[in-house]
């Protein structure tokens, strides 16, 4: 049946868009869980018509078809598990239109974050998802996981910044979701059903995005704490006055020593947390909105708390924090759990007890202002007795952040790495609600199946 399928698909594609060798399609077979799982083909569709093309050949034959952006998710969602098509839109990427006087700009899904916001930027526009990895992430992945980053505290997700799509259903019928307005009522909101759905239900081909003007003026604050304890109260207090920072980022004492070793004189010795806060706006709204954080900080552990002249290498070193833990261990074990703010001085203490009694080595940064921590479990993987202690701390995680009215993952999204947990956070009728949902959209279960759902 497969080789039926790719002789189909070569009547379909030419060949510098049809990949069959598997050490071509290696490349396609992994994303940045470091999951692996070959596909027995790789398409690169142009249009959306050829996207149709391809997942109804894929019902015919009954293939799995997993369509995947620049593989820099973190949560296996784009590995084609079970084999299957891989479906790289990566040359899906014009820019279809900017419209400065609407706020908006219609993409293709291909076009990566970056590439967006240097094309709007000339007309005063950002798109507000800015994820570490926007240089190399593409809008459609941001969409498929409801990708945010550190300005999702005051402008939101990838959900809040996007009004419209064509997408292709697992049936291999074209569907348009939403409209070319600011508002709009008519009909289900679909467009908020696909965005973070994993490609699971549809894949995306066509965005239309909201776009944000930039800020006139940005500021930056830093405040340096003797204990997380002690920084994760300033956080709840910064995150419960009138001025919403536009960036509050937590480094742990594992983050600071990371940087520290890579950039002498960048960070103080004696600070165990630390904030990297950005406010934004008018002059005078910066004024208020740093008095006001600053008055915030000033928490007992407080060390210091102050206006930054100049954090562009401090955010360079925040943004490049990922890459350093293998200075630590050669695997991490990657969660993005959320919490609501207030429950961060629990949620921060409790990890450093569950790393301490499991001895595992744990660096925490991440979006505070969210309550969206990255916890970073170090482990060798080849010490079998380490990874066993690994997985039974993570699994007392996932219990201390649901305890805590948490979320098993705020912005990686379920993929392969989450899904035996997600159970604990869906109850079954909704669960089942969802795999119903599932197969309206794709009843023969050939768009990236397995994903997102216990096995």
């Amino acid at each position: 049946m497969s080789a039926d399928l790719i002789l189909a698909l070569s009547r379909e594609f030419p060949t510098d868009r049809l990949y069959t060798d598997p050490v071509d399609c290696y490349a396609y077979a992994y994303d940045n869980s470091r999951n692996y799982h070959a596909p027995i083909a790789v398409i690169f569709p142009l249009t959306i018509l050829e996207v149709q093309s391809a997942i109804k050949l894929c019902n015919r034959y009954q293939v799995p078809v997993v369509p995947r952006g620049r593989g820099t998710g973190t949560a296996g969602g784009s590995v084609p598990e079970q084999g299957g098509v891989a479906l790289s839109l990566e040359r899906m990427n014009n820019i279809l239109s900017i419209d400065p006087d609407n706020r908006m700009a219609i993409v293709e899904p291909g076009v990566l974050n970056q590439e967006l916001q240097d094309a709007i930027k000339g007309v005063g526009f950002f798109w507000p998802p800015d994820p570490s990895s926007a240089a190399y992430c593409s809008i459609g992945g941001n969409l498929a996981t409801c990708a945010a980053g550190p300005h999702a505290v005051k402008y939101g997700v990838a959900r809040d910044h996007v009004l419209g799509l064509k997408a292709v259903t697992g049936n291999g019928d074209i569907i348009r979701t939403g409209c070319y307005t600011s508002k709009g009522v008519v009909g289900y909101d679909l467009t908020r059903l696909l965005v973070g759905s994993e490609g699971t239900l549809a894949v995306i081909c066509e965005a239309t995005l909201k776009l944000t003007p930039l800020p006139k003026y940005t500021g930056g604050l830093t405040a340096e704490f003797a204990d997380t304890k002690s920084c994760a109260h300033a956080i709840a207090a910064i995150m419960a006055q009138p001025y919403t920072p536009s960036a509050l980022e937590f480094l742990d004492n594992g983050a600071l020593n990371l940087i520290r070793g890579r950039h002498k004189n960048l960070l103080p010795e004696n600070a165990r947390a630390y904030l990297m806060i950005e406010v934004d706006g008018a002059q005078q709204e910066i004024i208020e909105a740093t008095t006001a954080i600053l008055q915030a900080c000033q928490v007992e552990g407080l060390i210091e708390a102050k206006v930054a002249v100049d954090t562009k290498a401090l955010w360079a070193a925040r943004k490049a924090l990922s890459p350093l833990l293998k200075d630590i261990a050669p695997k991490k074990i990657n969660e993005d759990i959320a919490v609501p703010v207030s429950h961060l001085p629990e949620l921060l203490t409790g990890l450093e007890k569950l790393a301490a009694q499991y001895q595992i080595a744990n660096v925490n940064f991440g979006h505070a202002g969210n309550g969206n921590i990255h916890v970073n479990l170090l482990v060798n993987p080849d010490n079998a007795d380490e990874m066993i202690r690994a997985y039974q701390c993570l699994d007392e995680v996932f219990s201390l952040v649901l305890s805590l009215q948490g979320t098993l993952s705020g912005e990686h999204g379920v993929g392969m790495a989450k899904r035996p947990f997600i159970a604990r956070e869906i109850d079954e009728t909704t669960m089942n609600l969802m795999k119903a949902l599932k197969l309206t959209f794709d009843p023969k279960n050939i768009l990236n199946p397995g994903k997102l759902f216990p096995v």
